[in-house]
């Protein structure tokens, strides 16, 4: 089974949340954002940094911004940063990793192929293309003020009766 890491899966939701907001992020307040684990945010963002997926603004007022748009950051760039490059098997090429019977294997290059298509189906999905749009069922409701009562409310001093006759008419 192929899976990705956690960490990859924490820079996506991380990095998707960072596109929402205005300005340079912290590490924490990232955390509270996602309700990641702030060691777990840092760590992530140090890779996303490392990876030149997001800059780095140090100082008093410093944080976290990404360095592209959503639509321009495609899932395997960011699987590359958090897990290394995309590899089925140690003998891919161009992974650096080797294999004991590498000089043996019959499969020698044969995953080659299917690591190629993996490789352009995860290169071909964006960020962009991950965000949730959530349904307004699940929006967060407007706050009213008190001497306002909601659309659907009678005003404190009215019977709530009168106030079904008045959505009546």
């Amino acid at each position: 089974m192929l899976r990705l890491s956690k960490l990859t899966d924490y820079a996506v939701v991380v990095l998707v949340r960072l596109s929402g907001m205005e300005g340079v992020q912290t590490s924490p307040g990232l955390a509270t954002a996602t309700s990641i684990p702030e060691p777990t945010v840092a760590k992530v963002l140090k890779a996303l940094a490392a990876s030149d997926l997001v800059s780095s603004q140090r100082g008093a007022r410093g944080g976290y911004r990404l360095n592209r748009d959503l639509s321009a950051i495609p899932i395997a760039d960011v699987i590359a940063a958090i897990d290394g490059p995309i590899a089925l098997t140690a003998c891919v090429e161009g992974t650096g990793l080797g294999c004991e019977s590498q000089g043996l294997c019959p499969m020698r290059g044969r995953w080659d192929p299917v690591n190629d298509a993996i490789h352009k189906a995860l290169s071909a999905i964006t960020l962009a293309d991950m965000q949730v749009t959530l349904p307004p069922a699940f929006h967060i409701p407007e706050q009213h003020l008190p001497d306002q009562p909601p659309h659907n409310q009678p005003p404190p001093n009215q019977p709530p009766e009168a106030a079904l006759s008045a959505a009546a008419e």
